[in-house]
C-alpha cells in the first residue's frame, strides 16, 4: 500500500519523491512557425533512426543486400506508424468516433507498440517479398533494432506523463501534475476503471511503467546483440527470443498500469504479449531440435551461394561507375605513364642482350 504523499503539483513538473528528483520538463520541445515540436515525436524518430543505423551495420553479415533492406525497413516503418495508431484507436474507439482529425493527432502520443509491430511486419514483409529479401535472417536484424527503438522511443511517455501505473511506496515511484490531473479528472470516465475498479490517489506516486520497460529493452538490445554473434544458430532464432523477451515484460509491467487498452475484463496487451511468449517458446524447441537434428546439413541464409554471390555482385556494382572527373583523371594519368614509359625505352639503348653481357662484365 502506498503511503508517501504529494501535495499539487505544477502541469509540468515531475517528481520521484524518494529519489529526490524534482523536475519542471514541458512536452513541447520547441515551436516552428506555430506548430509545436513534441519531445514525444523527437525520441520517437531518434528511436527509429538509431534502430536503423544499427540494423546496417549488420545487414551483410546477415547476407543480405543493403539496397534492397532499405526498402524493407522503410516500408516498415512506414507499416509501424499506421499499425501503432490503428490499434490504439481502435481499441479506444468511443474517444474518436465522430472526430476524424483526432485520428491523424499522433503528436500528442496515442502508439501501441503491439500494433507497431504488427504493421511493421505486415508491409515489411510484403516488401520483402517484392524486393526478393530473405525474411528470417531480415527478422533477426529487426528484432535487435526494436529493442533499442523501444527503449529510447518510451521516454516520450515521461515528457508526456503517461504510460504509467497504480500507486506505489517502492523506491520508482514518480508523480506529475499531469498525472494529478488524469487522475482526477479523466480517470474516473475510463473503460478500465469502469470494468477493472481499481481506484488511484492523485497524493500518491504511481509506477513508471514507461522507465521499466526502457531499462528491460536497452538490456535486451545488448544482450541480443551479444547472443547472435555467439549462440545464433537458424535464421530466425534471435527475433523468436526478442519475442519472448519483450512479451514477459510485457506481461508483468501490463499488469500494473491502469491505463491499459482493455475489452471487458481483459488486458488486450497483457493477453497479446502471453501468447507470443508461449509461441516463442514453442518454435524454438521445436526449430532448434529440427536444426540440431539436420547438424551440418542445415546452413543459414549467410552461408548459402546465393548469398554470397548476391553480396558479391552488389559490392561490385558499387564500383561500375565512377565519377567522370575520377575517369578523365586517370585517363590522365595512364596517359603520363605511357609517354613516361615510351621516354624511358628510347633513351635506353641497350637491348636485353646487351644488358645481359654488360651485367657478366660487371660480375
Amino acid at each position: 500500500m502506498a503511503t508517501e504523499t504529494i501535495g499539487t503539483l505544477d502541469y509540468n513538473e515531475i517528481v520521484f519523491p524518494k529519489l529526490g528528483i524534482d523536475l519542471h520538463v514541458n512536452s513541447t520541445a520547441f515551436s516552428i512557425g506555430g506548430l509545436n515540436i513534441q519531445w514525444y515525436g523527437i525520441l520517437i524518430t531518434l528511436g527509429l533512426v538509431l534502430a536503423m543505423i544499427y540494423a546496417f551495420t549488420q545487414v551483410k553479415k546477415y547476407g543480405l543486400n543493403p539496397d534492397r533492406v532499405l526498402d524493407c525497413i522503410i516500408g516498415g516503418i512506414i507499416g509501424g506508424v499506421v499499425g501503432a495508431r490503428a490499434y490504439y484507436v481502435l481499441l479506444n474507439w468511443s474517444d474518436y468516433a465522430g472526430d476524424w482529425k483526432s485520428i491523424f493527432n499522433i503528436r500528442g502520443g496515442g502508439l501501441a507498440i503491439y500494433g507497431g509491430i504488427i504493421g511493421s511486419l505486415l508491409v515489411g514483409f510484403l516488401v520483402a517479398k517484392i524486393r526478393k529479401v530473405k525474411f528470417l535472417p531480415l527478422l533477426d536484424i529487426v528484432g535487435i533494432g526494436f529493442l533499442l527503438g523501444q527503449g529510447i522511443g518510451r521516454w516520450g511517455n515521461f515528457f508526456n506523463q503517461e504510460a504509467f501505473g497504480c500507486n506505489t511506496d517502492s523506491l520508482f515511484g514518480m508523480s506529475g501534475g499531469r498525472i494529478q490531473e488524469w487522475i482526477t479528472d479523466q480517470y474516473p470516465s475510463t473503460t478500465y476503471f469502469a470494468n477493472f475498479g481499481t481506484t488511484l490517489d492523485a497524493s500518491q506516486p504511481v509506477h513508471p511503467c514507461f522507465l521499466y520497460e526502457s531499462l528491460w529493452c536497452l538490456l535486451g538490445f545488448v544482450l541480443l546483440a551479444i547472443f547472435a554473434k555467439k549462440i545464433r544458430r537458424y535464421d530466425g532464432q534471435i527475433f523468436l527470443i526478442y519475442i519472448c523477451w519483450y512479451g514477459a515484460e510485457r506481461a508483468v509491467v501490463e499488469s500494473l498500469r491502469t491505463d491499459s487498452l482493455v475489452i471487458g475484463n481483459v488486458r488486450v496487451s497483457q493477453i497479446l504479449a502471453i501468447t507470443c511468449v508461449v509461441i516463442s517458446v514453442i518454435l524454438q524447441i521445436a526449430i532448434g531440435t529440427k536444426v540440431k537434428r539436420m547438424g551440418v546439413d542445415y546452413r543459414m541464409y549467410k552461408d548459402t551461394n546465393e548469398s554470397k554471390q548476391m553480396l558479391a555482385e552488389y559490392e561490385a556494382a558499387k564500383f561500375v561507375k565512377e565519377p567522370e572527373d575520377d575517369t578523365n583523371e586517370d585517363t590522365a594519368s595512364t596517359d603520363e605513364v605511357a609517354e613516361t614509359d615510351t621516354t624511358d625505352s628510347s633513351e635506353s639503348d641497350e637491348t636485353p642482350a646487351e644488358t645481359d653481357t654488360n651485367q657478366t662484365e660487371k660480375e
